[in-house]
This record gives C-alpha cells, sequence and structure tokens, in this order.
C-alpha cells in the first residue's frame, strides 16, 4: 500500500449515507464508538452493550475536537435517540458510559460451512488490506496505456478504501483494478487538457507596468500617481514569488493599490507620530462638528485657519494631532472675542474710559507676539 507524509495517521472511516442522515459530525462520533465497542471489552446490560471508555482516550483519538464539541455531538446522538449515556457530561466526568440504542443480538452457532472449491477453481473472496496488484499487471498498463507505474500504484489506497467499504467479494481483482486505474488516468489527461488549453498568464517583471485605463481608474479615486509608482516592484515581488501570476493584472493591481491606499491614508489620519503640519492642510469634519456644537461660527474658524497654518509651519514643530491644536485655536479666539465685546458694552457710554481688553489699547507688537493660544 502506498503511503503518504500527509495522511500519517490510521484514517477515520465514515458512512456517507449515515452522515447525511444524521449529521457529519454525529456519523463520524458513531462509527468511532462502535469501533470502541467492537475491539474493547463491554458489558451486556439490559440487551444492550455498555462501554465505558476515558475522556482522554477519546481526545487523542478524536484530536480535532475538544471536550465541548465531544459533548455537544454526543447529547445530538442522545437527543436524536442513537446512543444512549449513563454518565455525567464529559466537561464534567472524565469517563463516557455509553450504549449504542440497538438490541444485541446473540451470536447464533456458525452454519457448517461449504466444502471446499476443487482444485484449480478460484473463488471469490473479499478484497485483502494488503492487497497488491501484480508487476505483470503493472507492466500490461505502462505497455497498453502509458500509464506511469507510480500513478497506478497511487490508485491503489483509494481502491482497496472501496471496495472494502462496500464489502463485496470478486475472484478478479486484478481485471478491477484495471479498470479503475485506466478510468482515473483517463479523466487526469483530460483535466491537464483543460488546464494547457487555458490561456496563458500574461508575462510579469520588471518591466511591468500598469495599462492606462488602470492608471486613469487609480487617479479617479484620489490615490496619488508616486504612491503607485512605489508599490510596483512590491506587486511584482509578491506575484513571482507565488510563481504563477494572474491572467487579470491590471484588475488584481486596482485592488492591491486601493487596499494599500485606504491603509495608508487611515494610518496617516490615526497616527500617533507627531509630524510638521502641511501647507495644505484642512480641518476634519469632525472638528466643524465640534465647534458647530460648541455655538462657534466655523466661517469665524475658516478665516483664522491661514494664520494657523503659517505659525506652525514657521515653528517648524511636530505634533501628533493637528485637529486639536486647531481646535483650541478657534476656541480661545472665540472667547477672546466675546470677552472683548462683553468689556466694551460695559464700558460704553462711559466717556474717557476703555476697556482694557480692546485691541486699540494694545500695540501692534503685542498682537503679533500673542501665542498664548498654541500654548
Amino acid at each position: 500500500m502506498s503511503t503518504s507524509s500527509l495522511v500519517p495517521e490510521r484514517q477515520l472511516a465514515f458512512s456517507p449515507g449515515l452522515a447525511a442522515t444524521i449529521g457529519l459530525g454525529e456519523a463520524i462520533l458513531l462509527q468511532h464508538l462502535q469501533g470502541l465497542l467492537d475491539h474493547l471489552g463491554h458489558e451486556l446490560r439490559d440487551g444492550r452493550a455498555w462501554l465505558c471508555v476515558e475522556r482522554e482516550l477519546l481526545l487523542r483519538s478524536l484530536p480535532f475536537w475538544s471536550v465541548e464539541d465531544l459533548q455537544r455531538i454526543s447529547r445530538s446522538l442522545v437527543d436524536k435517540g442513537v446512543l444512549l449515556v449513563n454518565s455525567p457530561p464529559l466537561y464534567e466526568s472524565e469517563r463516557l458510559e455509553f450504549a449504542i440504542n440497538e438490541r444485541v443480538q446473540r451470536p447464533r452457532p456458525a452454519p457448517p460451512q461449504p466444502p471446499a472449491p476443487a482444485p484449480g477453481r478460484r473463488s471469490a473472496c473479499l478484497l485483502p488490506v494488503h492487497w497488491r496488484p501484480s508487476e505483470d499487471l503493472l507492466q500490461l498498463l505502462a505497455l497498453n496505456h502509458t500509464i506511469p507505474r507510480q500513478f497506478a500504484l497511487d490508485q491503489l489506497e483509494d481502491f482497496i478504501h472501496y471496495w472494502r467499504e462496500r464489502g463485496e467479494t470478486s475472484h478478479a481483482w486484478e481485471n478491477k483494478f484495471r479498470q479503475h486505474v485506466v478510468s482515473n488516468w483517463r479523466r487526469h489527461q483530460q483535466h491537464q487538457g483543460e488546464v494547457f488549453a487555458q490561456p496563458a498568464s500574461p508575462r510579469l517583471d520588471e518591466q511591468w507596468r500598469p495599462s492606462q485605463d488602470a492608471l486613469d481608474i487609480m487617479a479617479r479615486s484620489g490615490i496619488d500617481r508616486a504612491f503607485i509608482d512605489e508599490a510596483i516592484p512590491e506587486f511584482i515581488l509578491y506575484w513571482r514569488e507565488r510563481g504563477t501570476a494572474p491572467r487579470e493584472l491590471n484588475s488584481k493591481f486596482i485592488q492591491h493599490i486601493r487596499l494599500q491606499w485606504a491603509r495608508y491614508t487611515s494610518a496617516l489620519e490615526h497616527s500617533t507620530e507627531p509630524r510638521r503640519i502641511p501647507a495644505n492642510w484642512q480641518p476634519t469634519e469632525d472638528v466643524y462638528d465640534i465647534l458647530r456644537l460648541s455655538h462657534i461660527d466655523t466661517g469665524f474658524a475658516n478665516s483664522l485657519l491661514p494664520e494657523f497654518i503659517v505659525y506652525w509651519r514657521d515653528s517648524n514643530q511636530a505634533h501628533t494631532s493637528w485637529n486639536s491644536k486647531f481646535l483650541q485655536h478657534v476656541k480661545y479666539h472665540w472667547a477672546k472675542r466675546h470677552q472683548l465685546e462683553q468689556t466694551g458694552n460695559h464700558h460704553a457710554g462711559q466717556p474717557g474710559s476703555h476697556p482694557p481688553g480692546r485691541t486699540r489699547d494694545r500695540s501692534l507688537a503685542d498682537d503679533l507676539t500673542d501665542t498664548s493660544w498654541a500654548e
């Protein structure tokens, strides 16, 4: 029998018909428990075979399930009426005491055996577990059908599994194996023909560039051209390492760039790394929402924007959030403006009095050097 490094352990067998009736997980667990009953000593009670197994044994033999999975599936079998359980839930108990919900037939005396076949007459038999085709058959497949020896041997495991599952007998297993291999070989050749008939993938090398249509689509999405050019080598390397390039290279590249651009812009917007303010910086819509909630005129805020940008660009300082700085700046000047208005109304009508906070009471140098809003 051929072996594979991908299948290092004994396979779990289950009935497809049973799985379609009670569920895949339920069929696997039920037939596994039946196998334990067949190979371990059980106790007959009320006409049924009872067995107590360790929870760890179930977890070792069914490693793809957790304790919770085993409890859920065994509970489902109980609800379907095919399993009896006489122990606490598996997440509370270290053992599972169970019985298949069918009465055990008492063994009957074996009927007399028929006489042995006459010498030279071949009788039908089950396919042995370790059956192998003869060397003559392998050579015949290679000569008459050009089927490689290894391909024929690779079909052996499925062939044995199929016929042993069916439980049929035959006196011509070599002939059945030949038919099985020839049928699989024809399907294999048909599949290979379909693969070769597919159009070849476009050439992907260091000189590859996206089409003009692809560039126009990305430009209309607001993606910077320099960002696109910098992403091309990474895109080429990714597909070359995979061994085959997709036939829709331009579509794949557009998807790649859109995803990377979204991550890039999101990282810029939510970055915690200090950076200088750009010359074309604009506050986000969230800033204006906060200003409206504070009853601050957005036109007043926009009038402060050029001064704000010039000041911070000249200072050459870096901050993590220019939105927060701008909010502080606008709120400071809005409060200052209302303070001046209130002070002016308080001193109105008093000759010779000048409110201390009015602009004309300060020199131009005071106005130009007032940066308390930036603190």
